[in-house]
């Protein structure tokens, strides 16, 4: 892993501070204060929309995760000035691929988009006739190996460039379904558990028969770690989004892995305009916030941020507990949103309110607090919280649960 003195000699030079923002209009004081400040339009309000605070998680409908003032000092510099599309990428893949050690990297959209990309640049290579083709892969190779397992709804990003997924259970009939047809064999991180073959065995397999290995690991930060083990385990490609843990753009992630693949990919993105992931634009401002934002990321105290999310979660089980009848349970999930998290449940005979209508309290009380949870319980975890917030959160859960 990067030391800590790298990074911060690599922060240094990043050049999203007012005193660079060079000869524009913005000069640096305006800069300055228009990151100290907030707006003062209050478009929320204008629109009829509720702000709340996020119990629930990184969701995309409830907008992901809050940028740091630095990401969106980054942002507001990208705005300043015109610069060639293709080197900036360039420039900050490999300034990414040196943070997390490996081949190559590039900014995508999101997560889904990284997976579209990707297996575009397998299929296609750097023909550009084939990357016109695409989504027509007459003649191509386009069928992805997937265990049923980890076939979930976000495989769309695969059969977007027009391949087809074959589905598998075991290692004997992953091997076998192998043919000159195959382009990649994928994994999903989340449901690690949910299949047969594990990850190191999944890649040996690719390995083997020369076929690449791709792994979606959109919502598997923290641990920061994995931002560098399943490129090391050899895995050709790897997806992070960029708006959950790394709490960059929310529309923006990360595709880390061989540079031939990722060059390949790069043909399918703009400023090229006959390609499948023509809309999948990520802009300069937003290269430039993933980029500080992973940075940030990196050279963070992830022991202490892990003890306050621990402290905040336990201060709202303790709130919950001492309703008469309420009973919680702290869990870390072992892959995807690996954080201290809470599922809060009761005697419905004490406690006369459903997990439903518990949650619609919260949602529709001052201030509104957004969890998640089923017909049996309520979820909820702190990371996305600001600090503070977990207070308010725990008095609240007292209350609801104590109404009735």
């Amino acid at each position: 892993m990067i030391s800590r003195r790298k990074l911060l000699k690599t922060l240094s030079s990043v050049p999203v501070m007012g005193g660079l923002v060079g000869t524009g209009l913005l000069t640096p004081q305006l800069m300055k204060a228009a990151v100290a400040q907030p707006a003062e339009r209050n478009f929320f309000k204008e629109l009829g929309l509720r702000t709340f605070i996020n119990a629930a998680g990184t969701y995309t409908s409830m907008t992901g995760s809050l940028m740091s003032k630095e990401v969106t000092s980054a942002i507001a510099y990208g705005a300043t000035e015109y610069v060639n599309l293709d080197q900036l990428h360039d420039k900050v893949g490999e300034r990414i691929a040196e943070l997390l050690e490996c081949e190559y990297a590039t900014v995508s959209s999101g997560a889904f988009g990284a997976m579209t990309i990707g297996l575009a640049g397998v299929i296609c290579g750097m023909d550009e006739e084939k990357v016109a083709q695409l989504p027509d892969t007459n003649g191509l190779k386009n069928e992805v190996i997937v265990q049923e397992g980890h076939n979930i709804g976000y495989t769309h990003a695969l059969t977007n460039t027009g391949a087809k997924l074959v589905k598998v259970k075991t290692a004997k009939e992953l091997e076998k379904a192998i043919n000159k047809k195959t382009a990649m064999l994928w994994f999903l991180n989340a449901n690690t558990e949910e299949g047969e073959i594990n990850r190191e065995e999944f890649v040996a397999l690719g390995k083997k028969h020369g076929i690449p290995t791709f792994i979606d690991c959109a919502a598997d930060v923290p641990p920061v770690e994995n931002l560098f083990k399943f490129t090391k385990m050899g895995f050709d490609l790897v997806a992070f989004s960029g708006g959950k843990g790394i709490r960059g753009p929310q529309s923006a992630g990360l595709l880390l892995g061989k540079r031939k693949y990722i060059e390949a990919a790069r043909l399918h993105t703009p400023p090229r305009g006959t390609t499948i992931a023509r809309g999948m634009k990520v802009n300069k401002e937003e290269v430039l916030g993933m980029l500080v934002a992973l940075e940030l990321y990196l050279a963070k105290d992830h022991k202490k941020e892990w003890e306050l999310w621990e402290n905040q979660i336990k201060l709202i089980s303790d709130s919950a507990l001492s309703v008469e009848g309420v009973q919680t349970e702290i869990h870390v999930p072992p892959h995807a949103n690996h954080v201290p998290s809470l599922r809060i449940k009761w005697d419905a005979k004490k406690v006369k309110i459903s997990p439903a209508d518990a949650r619609k309290k919260l949602m529709d009380g001052h201030p509104a607090i957004a969890t998640v949870g089923n017909d049996e319980m309520i979820g909820m975890t702190t990371w996305m919280m600001e600090p503070g917030q977990e207070r308010t959160v725990a008095k609240r859960i007292k209350e609801v649960l104590s109404s009735t």
